[in-house]
């Protein structure tokens, strides 16, 4: 039973409750036993609460047994990308610099949203420091291995929530995504990983890295990707920038894409070299696209990389977020975040403002290129997990991670939805995934046509 259960998608487990062939008790000690497993493996988690998952699932199979459920999620195993606060307990975001000592009363937006619709809370998972980077490994923390092969990355910087999904430490766990933090470790590790609409899930704090920074599902599923969605969607008044009360997404998941107009641009016009396997698997999901009624054409957005302006952004959030530290506290911190900010302090407000414009053009050619297309597909990254602990790949020629993302970050300038979602492992049996792109308040759309990549089976690849 114990494997069986850690293997099972969150709507599987609610099934389950429901009929009362097991309990989230049940459930989550097997949560905790999987994580006592993988853990010296990966290294995913900062810290397990398993006294008080414990105590939470008990009160949901209280709940369940009086047939009263608790909202979306009652008693479904979840975890928390330790970026985001929950009450009870640090969050220390993978830096040497934050205390753990304090009151830590407050849940954030969306962990209080997952807490009212009855999740169990495991614990919180691994972060490079302050989610700087593309990848998992930090100062207080160490490197997070890749469940298909622990010498590789798992990714960043949501990197321990894609393994801990991936591995069955928990069905659920929600990332952040600010330039491809959810994606980028979602492709690398298998799972399903989704970057809403900006402002669809409320964030609090503001992130140091303003409006490019996003929370979001990370699942086994997009199904179970959208339940999350819906639980975590909605009002916050400590987020002034919120959309307003949720829009339900998972109502309308089995309305396929029949008729749906699909860009596909394997390298953005030949910008992006991308790995033969990967764009083999790319294509094939494209194919699949298409065999479900989609109109797909080869085209591409025709904009011009936007890295000097993200990293304008970037790297002035980085330096606004340490500007507090001392001298010797500067020296705790990550070489390669101490890099990044004394890029951002040099930069002028004129460099800021130029980059908001340079922004907001990007956000209009994406817009109009949207009025031709309701989907965008291209490869999630170009490559595969490389190895742990290394912010680029060994032998390239970038010294920054925007250098193997180049499909990632745009989005997060222009605030679009974007999932990435697997479609095949490479000849080293690493995961590749294929990364869908909708305008502005089509989290919907996204979600359906890669629930149609699930049901057509071209998203289910061999566990690790």
């Amino acid at each position: 039973m114990t494997t069986r259960l850690t293997d099972l998608t969150a709507r599987q487990l609610l099934a389950g409750y429901e009929k009362g062939d097991f309990s989230p008790v049940d459930a989550t000690r097997a949560a905790l036993e999987r994580i006592e497993a993988v853990e010296p493996l990966v290294n995913a988690f900062v810290r397990v609460d398993a006294e008080e998952a414990l105590a939470q699932a008990e009160a949901s199979a209280r709940r369940w047994h009086r047939g009263e459920p608790q909202g979306l999620l009652d008693g479904v195993p979840v975890t928390v990308k330790d970026i985001l606060l929950q009450r009870g307990g640090p969050t220390l975001r993978g830096s040497r610099t934050v205390r753990a000592d304090g009151a830590w009363d407050e849940d954030a937006p969306s962990v209080a949203r997952l807490r009212a619709h009855g999740a169990v809370f495991l614990g919180k998972t691994t972060t490079p420091e302050f989610g700087w980077k593309g990848v998992t490994d930090s100062p207080r923390h160490g490197v997070t291995g890749n469940p298909y092969d622990p010498t590789r990355t798992a990714g960043g910087s949501s990197g321990g929530s894609a393994a801990a999904v991936a591995l069955g430490a928990g069905a659920l766990s929600v990332g952040t995504d600010g330039g491809g933090s959810v994606r980028i470790p979602a492709s690398f590790c298998g799972i399903f990983g989704l970057k809403p609409t900006y402002g669809r899930v409320p964030m609090y704090p503001s992130s140091p890295f303003g409006t490019l920074a996003h929370a979001g599902p990370m699942a086994r599923d997009a199904a179970d990707a959208a339940l999350m969605l819906d639980a975590m969607s909605g009002e916050d008044w400590r987020d002034w920038s919120h959309l307003g009360p949720a829009t339900e997404v998972a109502a309308g998941l089995g309305e396929g894409i029949k008729g749906l107009r699909i860009a596909y641009s394997p390298s953005l016009g030949g910008q992006v070299a991308v790995r033969p396997s990967v764009a083999a698997a790319v294509r094939r999901a494209v194919g699949a696209l298409a065999e479900a009624g989609a109109y797909i054409e080869e085209s591409d957005p025709d904009v011009p990389d936007p890295v000097a302006a993200f990293h304008t952004l970037w790297f002035s959030g980085a330096a606004r977020l340490v500007q507090h530290l001392s001298a010797d506290q500067r020296e705790l911190l990550d070489p390669g975040l101490r890099e990044v900010v004394a890029a951002g302090e040099r930069y002028s407000a004129l460099d800021y403002l130029a980059a908001v414009d340079a922004r907001m053009a990007l956000g209009r050619r994406m817009g109009r290129f949207h009025t031709s297309y309701d989907l965008l597909v291209t490869p999630t990254l170009p490559i595969t997990a490389f190895e742990a602990g290394a912010e680029v790949p060994a032998g390239s020629r970038h010294h920054r991670w925007t250098g193997w993302t180049p499909f990632t970050y745009p989005f997060n300038l222009t605030q679009q939805p974007a999932a990435s979602v697997p479609c095949g492992v490479d000849e080293d049996g690493l995961p590749i995934g294929v990364q869908l792109v909708g305008p502005r308040h089509a989290d919907g759309i996204v979600l359906r046509a890669a629930h149609v990549l699930y049901e057509s089976g071209r998203a289910r690849i061999p566990a690790p």
